[in-house]
């Protein structure tokens, strides 16, 4: 694994840690792009992979987008306007593609700011866990650009649509307590304990039929823009498969079992 994206994995669960503080962890250049594609495909195609956990290293989850790079020729930008078309299709906007077609769960501990393409990479994860030292921003607007990423996607699936419009109208930036009303994040946490409360409901996660919870992260994710007789056709066909399986043959007797313990009431 190259140094600018440390990987850990211990009992299914994969942790990924974008690893450029100086910068505070853009995402938008090349090798961390390839750095993140290459650790989230091998984690998707490793059926003992349960779980991944994405956060920052140092004070920040991720700044999004390197400003140095953003002059003509640098970066994604070129001073063809078609070329810079080109580099931002096979370049960043691979991650949103890629994490749409992800099965493994991706919990995002944001322990810091998540401003831009930071907010939007937190927004492509399924849970976000916030330390109370984080920051939001869609900020686009700010440098007199638009979402290149995908945030118009994202943002309005997350916090609905009236409240997306907001974040990328004003570029505004929200706390941790403010993405929590908004349901940007689901739990807000003191720094010290963002690891281990990330950690914790991984381990939650991971505790289930590895098959059962990739496919149902598969059906929510259909599930957002498909019909429900769509959805309905593909819950009949992941059920089918999920039948045949020894765990859940287990689960069922399991519970029989217990069932069939507990003294009937007079």
């Amino acid at each position: 694994m190259s140094d600018i994206l440390q990987c850990q994995e211990n009992d299914g669960i994969v942790t990924l840690t974008i690893n450029r503080p100086e910068q505070r962890n853009p995402v938008s250049d090349m090798d961390m792009i390839d750095a993140l594609c290459d650790a989230l495909e091998r984690a998707d195609s490793d059926l003992q992979t349960r779980v991944v956990i994405l956060t920052g290293a140092g004070s920040a989850f991720s700044t999004g987008g390197n400003i140095h790079s953003m002059q003509p020729g640098g970066g994604l930008v070129d001073r063809s306007a078609v070329r810079t078309r080109y580099n931002y299709r096979n370049g960043i906007q691979r991650l949103p593609l890629l994490f749409e077609r992800l099965e493994v769960p991706v919990l995002a501990a944001v322990n810091g700011p998540a401003i831009g393409a930071g907010c939007d990479l937190a927004c492509m994860c399924d849970i976000r866990i916030a330390s109370s030292k984080a920051k939001f921003a869609e900020s686009f607007v700010k440098l007199g650009i638009v979402p290149g990423d995908g945030g118009a996607w994202l943002l309005p699936r997350v916090v609905g649509f009236s409240k997306a419009c907001e974040l990328a109208f004003t570029g505004d930036v929200i706390d941790a307590q403010q993405a929590l009303a908004c349901g940007l994040v689901s739990q807000v946490v003191e720094p010290d304990q963002l690891n281990d409360v990330t950690l914790q409901l991984a381990r939650r996660i991971a505790a289930n039929p590895g098959y059962a919870v990739r496919m149902t992260k598969r059906l929510m994710r259909e599930a957002r823009t498909a019909s429900l007789s769509t959805i309905l056709e593909c819950s009949a066909a992941a059920q089918a498969l999920s039948h045949t399986t020894s765990e859940h043959a287990d689960a069922v007797a399991a519970f029989l079992a217990r069932s069939a313990a507990v003294p009937a009431k007079a």
